[in-house]
């Protein structure tokens, strides 16, 4: 059944004219003129019929009728207001559903959820772990945390951080392997592997140290647990940035050598664009950029400067970057 709706202009001048009394006072509240508001109310009388106000000695005063007809519109009003701001708070607060990579999510980001819930309690996050790109039309949810290119169609793409890979183990380990002073000292260390050797021998012969085993030791499917076993002391794991980040501030890992690889790829913060300037999804967005700059800040202030390699320590066939990682989904 078609509704039959008067005039919502109209009615918001009937509502504010029969509160203040007054087409002048209704008119200031509405920022239009007097006589516009008039017009307004005049029209919505000749659309229902009926006269709502009579005016006597410049005052406005509700008919029968207008009483009756101010109640149904007060009320629908306040519901419609009401709706509103439930529509309003649902967009800035309630339940934010995020997936992330696996690696990501446990050595990132879980361990700082306590601080965003803190801040901000009023959302409610939902994690969701997952090696697979999110379809946004599809599943339910509203944001992701990528590896990647930031190249993806369709969505908004903020750069969380850029990546380099290097060398980390636990400080104990580095004593107990006599220090590893230089590159080639990691041929008396157990190298810890993410999915194959390639990077491993990438790194080494931008290191100059192309004469070490990089095909020995243990291979594991996620970098994360490559960073867990050398914080567990077991060997020299070549790690990101984002995933070695906490345990270098905790001082669980340590960089023995200073040299890093730049790669092609880093995190991004990706939301389809039609809803990517949603309160709660730039608030959770802004917070994820400032922790993430806050690690490079004090990651800068508790690196020593690296000393500039000699022509014969880098070969001129060393890649200058290391490509996308073989692990989907970061």
């Amino acid at each position: 059944m078609r509704r039959r709706l008067p005039s919502l202009n109209g009615l918001k001048a009937f509502e504010s004219a029969a509160r203040h009394e007054s087409f002048t006072r209704a008119a200031a509240e509405l920022f239009v003129t007097p006589g516009a508001v008039s017009q307004q109310v005049k029209g919505l009388e000749d659309e229902l019929g009926l006269k709502l106000f009579t005016r006597a000695r410049q005052r406005l005063h509700l008919t029968e009728a207008g009483r009756g007809y101010l109640e149904v519109v007060r009320d629908a009003m306040d519901r419609l207001a009401e709706g509103t701001e439930r529509l309003r708070a649902r967009a800035t607060a309630g339940v934010l559903n995020v997936t992330t990579s696996p690696n990501f999510a446990a050595k990132w980001l879980v361990h700082r959820l306590g601080r965003f819930a803190v801040r901000h309690p009023e959302i409610d996050l939902r994690v969701s772990a997952s090696l697979q790109h999110v379809d946004f039309a599809r599943d339910d949810f509203d944001m992701a945390i990528r590896l990647g290119d930031g190249r993806w169609s369709g969505l908004d793409a903020v750069e969380l951080c850029a990546e380099k890979l290097f060398p980390v183990a636990a400080p104990g380990y580095v004593g107990a392997a006599g220090g590893l002073a230089a590159p080639a000292d990691l041929a008396h260390a157990r190298l810890l592997h993410t999915n194959d050797t390639r990077d491993w021998q990438t790194w080494l012969a931008a290191a100059g140290a192309a004469q070490v085993d990089a095909t020995k030791g243990p291979v594991f499917n996620q970098a994360s647990m490559a960073i867990d076993a050398a914080i567990d002391g077991q060997g020299v794991a070549l790690a990101r940035s984002a995933l070695a980040a906490w345990d270098l501030l905790a001082g669980r890992l340590v960089k023995p050598f200073p040299l890093a690889l730049k790669v092609d790829y880093g995190y991004w913060i990706v939301a389809p664009r039609a809803t990517a300037a949603k309160p709660k999804i730039a608030t959770f967005r802004a917070w994820l950029v400032a922790e993430a700059a806050e690690d490079a800040r004090r990651l800068r202030g508790a690196s020593k400067p690296a000393p500039a390699p000699t022509p014969s320590a880098v070969p001129a066939s060393t890649p200058s970057a290391v490509p996308a990682p073989r692990e989907r989904g970061g």
